[in-house]
Order: C-alpha cells, then sequence, then structure tokens
C-alpha cells in the first residue's frame, strides 16, 4: 500500500467502466472507511511490477462504501499488498468477471 493519501471525493454509481472480456478482467477491493484515499498495490503473480488504485468512498444502491477498483486485468492470480513488502491476500481473475477481495481486518504476520 502507497504511505501517501488523496483527498478524493464521493464516487457515484456508474462513473467507473470495466474492460471485462476475453483475456480481461476487473478486481474490487472492499475495505473500511478508514482506508478512504490510501492506494492499494496489487502485482501479477509472475511479474514485479505493481499497479495501484486508491480507495474512495462509492455510492451504491444500497449506500456507501469504500474500495479500491482495477477495471482492466489481465486474466491471472494476483496478489494484494498489505504493505511493501507483506501480502494481504491473493485472489483470481478471470476474463468477461469481477473478482472481489475483502481487506483483512488485522495486519497478517511480518506486516510492517
Amino acid at each position: 500500500m502507497h504511505e501517501h493519501h488523496h483527498a478524493y471525493g464521493p464516487t457515484g454509481s456508474g462513473s467507473v467502466v470495466l474492460n471485462l472480456g476475453g483475456n480481461s478482467g476487473a478486481l474490487i477491493i472492499y475495505t473500511g472507511r478508514e482506508l478512504h484515499g490510501r492506494e492499494i498495490e496489487i502485482s501479477r503473480d509472475d511479474e514485479e511490477r505493481r499497479t495501484h488504485s486508491a480507495v474512495r468512498q462509492r455510492h451504491v444502491r444500497d449506500g456507501v462504501l469504500h474500495s479500491a477498483v482495477y477495471p482492466d486485468l489481465e486474466v491471472g492470480h494476483y496478489t494484494v499488498w498489505w504493505d511493501d513488502r507483506t501480502p494481504a491476500g491473493a485472489i483470481s481473475v478471470t476474463g468477461g468477471a469481477i473478482a472481489e477481495f475483502v481487506w483483512p481486518t488485522s495486519s497478517p504476520p511480518g506486516a510492517g
């Protein structure tokens, strides 16, 4: 997770376009509001390069939630990073689908 913080306003329903199909999927990481503005990094298991997305407040039909959205990911297994060196978990992204990951409520062993 990046250590800098952004001040984003709320995101309304329909404001994120997901590119789904073929060899492309998406990932949504659900968090608590305490992570609002934080960036969460992910990496495909066969790559060192990481990508990140900011946690934003999202207004949806049933209320408000906080999440980071990765709209256009290549199919594969991904690591979700708690910090620079500690995984928070793993998730598989499949083509044409949205993978969902719930951010852990407590830090994993070895987290810095």
